[in-house]
C-alpha cells in the first residue's frame, strides 16, 4: 500500500475525549475514527490489524472442531421472549418494531439463534457434539461507553457455541475452549489470566474471564499469590472474621444524635465498625410474569464491610437494581441514615451470612438520632434472604488458604460460559439418546471481541512515539520510508516495494512528498515491526536502513540481501510469539 494512496491520514493530536492511550494512538494513527458515542469506523489499517486477529480466532476454534457459519444480528422478539431475557434484559438491549408492529431487537448475543436452529437441525446423539461459530456485528445500548474501543456499544465478537450430549461433553469442550483462548490471546502477544466470574445474562453453572492485566482495566480483580486464587470483585468469595461468641443481651434504644453515618456511629459510640450492621436501601427491578415489578430492598452488611451489588444483583434475581430515594425509604416506614429491618413488615430483606454469626450488633432504629443496641437476626428480625453479598476488598482473606489478596485492576478479553441446559430446556432443543429417551441439549456460550483485543494490544505494546505491533496483529509487515526525490533511492525504494510483496512480505510504503521528519513521526506513530529507509545516505553507507519498531538498533544491510534479510527477520519476530503459546493447566 502506498501512503500516498492511503484513505486515512494521521493527527499530532488526539481527540479532547480520548483519555487512554490506545484510544489516542490508534485515532492519531489513522486506525479509528468515531461516529458517536461508543461507536466507531475501523479504517483501512484496523481493518488489515482485525483481520489477522480474527484469523487467529479462525484456526484456533478450527482447530479445536468448530464450524464456521454466520447468524443474524436482526433477531425477532418471539425467541427471546421464550428464554425470557426479552423481558430480563433493560435498557442495554436495542428493541425495536419493524413495519408489520412485530417486536425486533439487534442481538447482544446469540444463544436464543443458536437454540432456534438447534432444536430445528439436532435430532439424535449420533449428531453430537457440535460446535459452531460466527464472527458478527453485535450492539449493546451500553449507558456508559468509554476509552476507545475498551467499552463500546457496536462491536464485533467471536462468539463460539457447542452442543453436547451430557456435562461430560461439555466439560470437554469447555477446556478446549479454554486452551484455545489462551492460545488466541498469547499469539496476539498479550498475557492473559483466567478468572472465575458470575454467570450473569447468560445463566449456567460456570464461567471464567480472560483478563489483561492493566491499571486503565474497569473490572476489579482479587488475586492471592500464595495459593493462584483468582476472582473477579464480583463474585469474589473471602474469609470472613467471625466474631466470638456471646449471650444475645436485650435490645436498647439509645439517642445518637448527628450519627447517620457508620463512622459516626462508632465514634460515638466507642465501638468498632465490625460491630454495628449498615443497612443500604435499593429499588429492584424483577421479573414477575413476564412484568418488570419494582421491588423495595434491604441489605444488610456489617459495618466493617461493603456491599457488593452483583452479589445483591444474583440474590434477589434483579435486572436492574439502583438506590431507593429518600422518600421510597421513608414510604416503608424506615429513616434514611438510621434505618434498620426491625419493626418493618412486607419488605425484601437480605442479610449477608456474617451477620447471622455477629451478635448484639448496633443497628438503626427508624427514628432520626436514635439506634438500636444488641440488634440480633432471628430474634429482632426475619431476614428473607442469607447470603453472601459483601464485597472483597485489597487485603481481604483468601477463601481457599487464608493469606491476603491483592486487588488488580483488568479488562476483559474474552469469557467462556457453562450454559448446562439453561435454553435447551426453555426452547425444546431435544435429541435421542442411545436408549431413544429425549434429553435437553447440554450447551456451552463463548466469546472474544475483536475491538477490544485490538485495543488492548495497542495498550500493551507502545511508546513515546507511538505503536509498536507484535508482527501477528500489524497491519503490515514493513514500513519503506523513501527519503528525498533523488532518482536512485526512488529507484532502489519502487524495486524493494514490489520484490517484497511478490516474496508475500505485506509492505506499506512512505510515497509522500513530506519533510524526513513527518515521515519518520508517521512511521514511529503507525508502529509497524520492521522500517526500511531508503535515501541517498544509506544507499552511500552501502544498502539500505532495517531497524526494527521495538529497538534503538539501525542497521545497514546490501540491497541484494534486504528481501532475505527481512524475511528472516519477520520469521524471528513470528517466533518470539510463537513461543508464548503454552499448554495452560486449566482452574476451575
Amino acid at each position: 500500500m502506498r501512503m500516498s494512496k492511503m484513505f486515512s491520514q494521521t493527527l499530532r493530536e488526539a481527540p479532547s475525549d480520548a483519555q487512554i492511550i490506545s484510544h489516542q494512538l490508534l485515532e492519531r494513527a489513522g486506525f479509528i475514527r468515531q461516529l458517536a458515542a461508543g461507536i466507531f469506523s475501523y479504517m483501512p489499517l484496523a481493518k488489515r490489524s482485525l483481520t489477522k486477529i480474527e484469523n487467529i480466532m479462525r484456526e484456533e476454534i478450527n482447530a479445536i472442531g468448530g464450524q464456521e457459519m454466520t447468524m443474524p444480528v436482526t433477531n425477532p422478539a418471539s425467541i427471546w421472549q421464550e428464554t425470557r431475557r426479552w423481558y430480563q434484559i433493560g435498557g442495554e438491549m436495542a428493541r425495536f418494531k419493524d413495519r408489520n408492529d412485530r417486536d425486533m431487537l439487534l442481538a447482544m448475543t446469540h444463544e436464543e439463534v443458536v437454540s432456534d436452529l438447534t432444536r430445528k437441525e439436532i435430532r439424535s446423539y449420533r449428531q453430537l457434539p457440535q460446535l459452531i461459530y460466527h464472527i458478527q456485528t453485535k450492539f449493546r445500548d451500553d449507558p456508559r461507553p468509554r476509552a476507545g474501543l475498551i467499552r463500546v456499544r457496536e462491536f464485533t465478537m467471536k462468539d463460539s457455541y457447542t452442543l453436547d450430549a451430557d456435562e461430560q461433553g461439555l466439560d470437554k469442550q469447555y477446556r478446549a475452549h479454554y486452551q484455545a483462548y489462551f492460545n488466541i490471546f498469547h499469539r496476539c502477544g498479550l498475557p492473559v489470566i483466567a478468572i472465575g466470574s458470575d454467570v450473569g445474562m447468560m445463566g449456567g453453572s460456570m464461567a471464567h474471564e480472560f483478563m489483561y492485566l492493566t491499571p486503565i482495566g474497569e473490572d476489579s480483580l482479587l488475586l492471592c499469590d500464595k495459593c493462584g486464587y483468582k476472582a473477579n470483585r464480583q463474585v469474589a468469595r473471602f474469609k470472613k472474621p467471625v466474631p466470638p461468641k456471646e449471650e444475645l443481651k436485650p435490645m436498647e434504644k439509645v439517642a445518637t444524635p448527628d450519627a447517620s453515618t457508620i463512622d459516626e456511629l462508632c465514634q460515638f459510640l466507642n465501638i468498632p465498625p465490625e460491630k454495628t450492621a449498615k443497612a443500604l436501601f435499593m429499588m429492584a427491578t424483577v421479573s414477575e410474569n413476564d412484568q418488570d415489578v419494582e421491588k423495595f430492598v434491604l441489605a444488610i452488611v456489617r459495618g466493617d464491610m461493603e456491599l457488593n451489588e452483583t452479589k445483591l444483583t444474583n440474590a434477589v434475581k434483579a435486572k436492574n437494581l439502583v438506590p431507593a430515594l429518600d422518600e421510597e425509604i421513608r414510604a416503608r416506614g424506615i429513616e434514611p441514615g438510621y434505618g434498620s429491618p426491625v419493626g418493618v413488615k412486607d419488605i425484601l430483606v437480605v442479610v449477608d451470612d456474617i451477620i447471622p454469626q455477629s451478635p448484639n450488633l448496633v443497628g438503626g432504629a427508624n427514628e432520626e438520632g436514635y439506634h438500636l443496641l444488641n440488634v440480633n437476626v432471628d430474634r429482632d428480625f426475619k431476614p428473607s434472604i442469607v447470603c453472601d453479598i459483601a464485597a472483597a476488598e485489597d487485603g481481604s482473606h483468601c477463601p481457599q488458604c487464608g493469606a491476603a489478596m491483592r486487588m488488580s485492576r483488568g479488562i476483559e478479553l474474552g469469557n467462556i460460559f457453562k450454559l448446562g441446559t439453561r435454553y435447551s430446556e426453555t426452547m425444546g432443543c431435544m435429541f435421542l439418546d442411545k436408549d431413544g429417551k429425549k434429553k435437553p441439549i447440554v450447551m456451552g456460550s463463548y466469546g472474544i471481541g475483536s475491538g477490544r483485543l485490538l485495543a488492548s494490544v495497542a495498550e500493551e505494546y507502545n511508546d513515546e512515539n507511538g505503536l509498536i505491533w507484535p508482527i501477528t496483529a500489524a497491519p503490515y509487515h514493513v514500513h519503506i520510508v523513501l527519503i528525498g526525490k533523488e532518482e536512485e533511492p526512488t529507484k532502489n525504494a519502487e524495486k524493494l516495494y514490489n520484490e517484497l510483496q511478490a516474496q508475500g512480505v505485506e509492505v506499506l510504503y512512505d510515497d509522500r512528498y513530506e519533510q524526513p521528519g513527518v515521515k519518520f513521526t508517521d512511521a514511529d506513530l503507525i508502529g509497524l515491526p520492521l522500517r526500511l529507509t531508503v535515501s541517498s545516505r544509506a544507499l552511500k553507507k552501502g544498502g539500505v536502513e532495517l531497524k526494527r519498531r521495538s529497538a534503538k538498533e539501525i542497521t545497514i544491510v546490501p540491497l541484494d540481501k534486504i528481501v532475505e534479510t527481512v524475511k528472516s527477520e519477520i520469521t524471528a519476530l513470528k517466533k518470539e510469539i510463537t513461543d508464548k503459546v503454552i499448554e495452560i493447566p486449566f482452574e476451575n
